[in-house]
């Protein structure tokens, strides 16, 4: 398996010569990197959660101080329930009050859910801050701090409420997830497994060879299946920026995962839980439309995954109905990712009502 070092940085490529380095270094290189990308030094704010706060904000804080920033911190509640508009209007009073331009970064220390805030801030204050990214868990630092989707959930749905914005910069440091506990570890797994295979069999395979290590985080193989994983939603990503191709089968698994988390409440399972067993579901329809899928392998993977409980306690009528008001539904029809192989993903509009019930049964046994 190629892999990226831990020292390099990736290039996140966009449409008319934009682009921007997703780097793995150390959280103390940030002014630093900041500097590179030119932004001036002055006020920044850091949008944080308490959690991660109370490890990593202090030092963070005298590292930009002694560069030069005047850093404002702006610390939410850990959590799925933090993505909604009332936090988001908190950062807006905070922010605004504090006293900010145009040129004033907002760096987004932490996981998934203070990325989509702190980004969705950044889009939307003054028309737009510079957004820096310090991913501090895996499933930052391998999905939702590449490739500029921001946003916060509605009632509807997850989600619903967004923007494509992209940073300026990401600086993934990977000695953060020595912090995680085994919950958020695993959780983070099921997007780095999505990765594989939608788009790498080699990927899968070396997943598959190394998984009780991995599990177990191996120092190692942490160096290697991190920037890889990045990669793989980094060059997807490049393809197209804003999901109206390729990029949408980044959503492996994520269409029955979000029906997962909004049936059954979000917090009842993680996001990485969801997706996971939501690509049990994906994995028997990919089955169902291309009977000669080898599924074996790629559940055998999936399975893998750690999750705390099953689906049988949500009824298929529930999960379905939560389905239908996903954002991926277009002109009435559900869009789904199945595989053709392991590595080989796509969108498809042909699976029925009854293909996608038999998917949620045979998941939930």
């Amino acid at each position: 398996m190629d892999t990226v070092a831990a020292t390099d940085a990736i290039k996140v490529a966009l449409p008319h010569g934009r682009h921007y380095y997703l780097h793995f270094a150390a959280l103390g290189s940030l002014p630093g990197l900041m500097q590179e990308r030119g932004l001036r030094r002055g006020r920044c704010l850091v949008v944080t959660d308490h959690r991660v706060a109370a490890r990593y904000l202090p030092g963070l804080k005298q590292t930009l101080a002694a560069s030069g920033w005047q850093p404002h911190a702006i610390v939410v509640t850990p959590g799925e329930a933090s993505k909604k508009l009332a936090v988001l209007q908190h950062i807006y009073d905070e922010a605004l009050g504090w006293g900010i331009d145009r040129l004033t970064p907002v760096v987004a220390l932490g996981g998934g859910v203070v990325g989509d805030l702190a980004g969705l801030a950044a889009a939307t204050l003054l028309r737009g801050l510079p957004l820096v990214q310090a991913p501090t868990t895996l499933i930052a630092q391998v999905d939702s701090a590449i490739g500029g989707k921001t946003g916060i959930n509605h009632a509807v749905g997850k989600n619903l409420i967004g923007a494509f914005y992209q940073p300026v910069l990401t600086c993934a440091d990977v000695s953060t997830l020595d912090t995680l506990s085994d919950l958020d570890w695993a959780s983070g797994l099921a997007e780095v497994v999505k990765h594989a295979l939608i788009a790498d069999r080699a990927f899968a395979d070396f997943l598959d060879d190394g998984w009780p290590a991995i599990l177990d985080r191996n120092p190692e193989l942490i160096q290697a299946v991190v920037p890889r994983a990045a990669s793989i939603k980094a060059r997807i990503v490049a393809e197209d920026e804003r999901e109206h191709g390729r990029r949408a089968i980044l959503n492996f698994g994520h269409t029955f995962g979000h029906a997962i988390e909004r049936a059954a409440g979000y917090g009842t399972f993680t996001h990485g839980e969801a997706v996971a067993l939501g690509m049990r579901a994906a994995l028997k329809l990919s089955h169902l439309l291309h009977g000669n899928l080898a599924m074996a392998p790629a559940l055998d993977l999936v399975r893998r995954i750690p999750v705390r409980a099953s689906l049988a306690s949500l009824p298929v009528s529930r999960l379905m109905d939560a389905m239908r008001s996903d954002k991926k539904v277009l002109a009435g029809k559900q869009r789904l990712i199945v595989l053709r192989d392991i590595g080989q993903a796509y969108v498809s509009c042909h699976a029925t009502p009854a293909d996608i019930r038999t998917a949620w049964d045979w998941a939930r046994a």
